[in-house]
C-alpha cells in the first residue's frame, strides 16, 4: 500500500543523506506528492487562495473520506491560469475547504503549507531536481 503524502515527507525529513532522500521519494513517486512539492518549491505557481490558516475542521486521522491522491486534481482550481479563474472566489474557497475536511489532518496541513508557499523540512531544490528531474520551472 502507498504510503500519503504526509508520511513520505515526514520520512524524507528524518532520512541523513541527500542520496537517501532522492532514492526515497523516487521509490514512493505518486502524482500528489509530486504536485505538493511543485506547488510548494516553484516559483512561477501562485495560488489564488488567502494565505494563513482557513477555517476548518480536520477529518479524524482514522477516518477520514477522501485521499489526497485523488483530491490532488483539484489543485487546478487554486493555481493562477488554471481552471479555478473562471470560478468565484467562494465557490473555489469551498472546494480547498472540503479536501482539508475531507483528507488525513496530516496531509491537509500538507497541503497548506503548500498554498502558504512553506519550505519542506528536509526537502531541498537540488534533492527535488535529481529525484523529479523537470518538476520545477523555475
Amino acid at each position: 500500500m502507498a504510503l500519503a503524502v504526509f508520511e513520505v515527507l515526514n520520512k524524507v525529513r528524518n532520512l541523513k543523506t541527500k542520496a537517501d532522500k532522492i532514492s526515497f521519494l523516487k521509490e514512493n513517486e505518486s502524482w500528489a506528492l509530486k504536485d505538493i512539492i511543485r506547488g510548494t518549491m516553484d516559483s512561477t505557481i501562485k495560488w489564488t487562495l488567502p494565505e494563513g490558516e482557513p477555517p476548518y475542521t480536520p477529518a479524524e486521522a482514522h477516518n477520514h473520506p477522501a485521499n489526497l491522491m485523488r483530491e490532488n486534481t483539484k489543485f487546478t482550481y487554486f493555481a493562477k491560469g488554471g481552471k479555478g479563474d473562471r470560478l468565484p472566489s467562494v465557490k473555489r474557497e469551498r472546494i480547498f475547504l472540503e479536501i482539508l475536511e475531507g483528507v488525513h489532518p496530516e496531509d491537509a496541513k500538507v497541503v497548506i503549507n503548500m498554498i502558504n508557499k512553506e519550505p519542506i523540512k528536509g526537502v531541498t531544490r537540488p534533492i527535488v531536481e535529481e529525484a523529479f528531474p523537470g518538476l520545477l520551472q523555475d
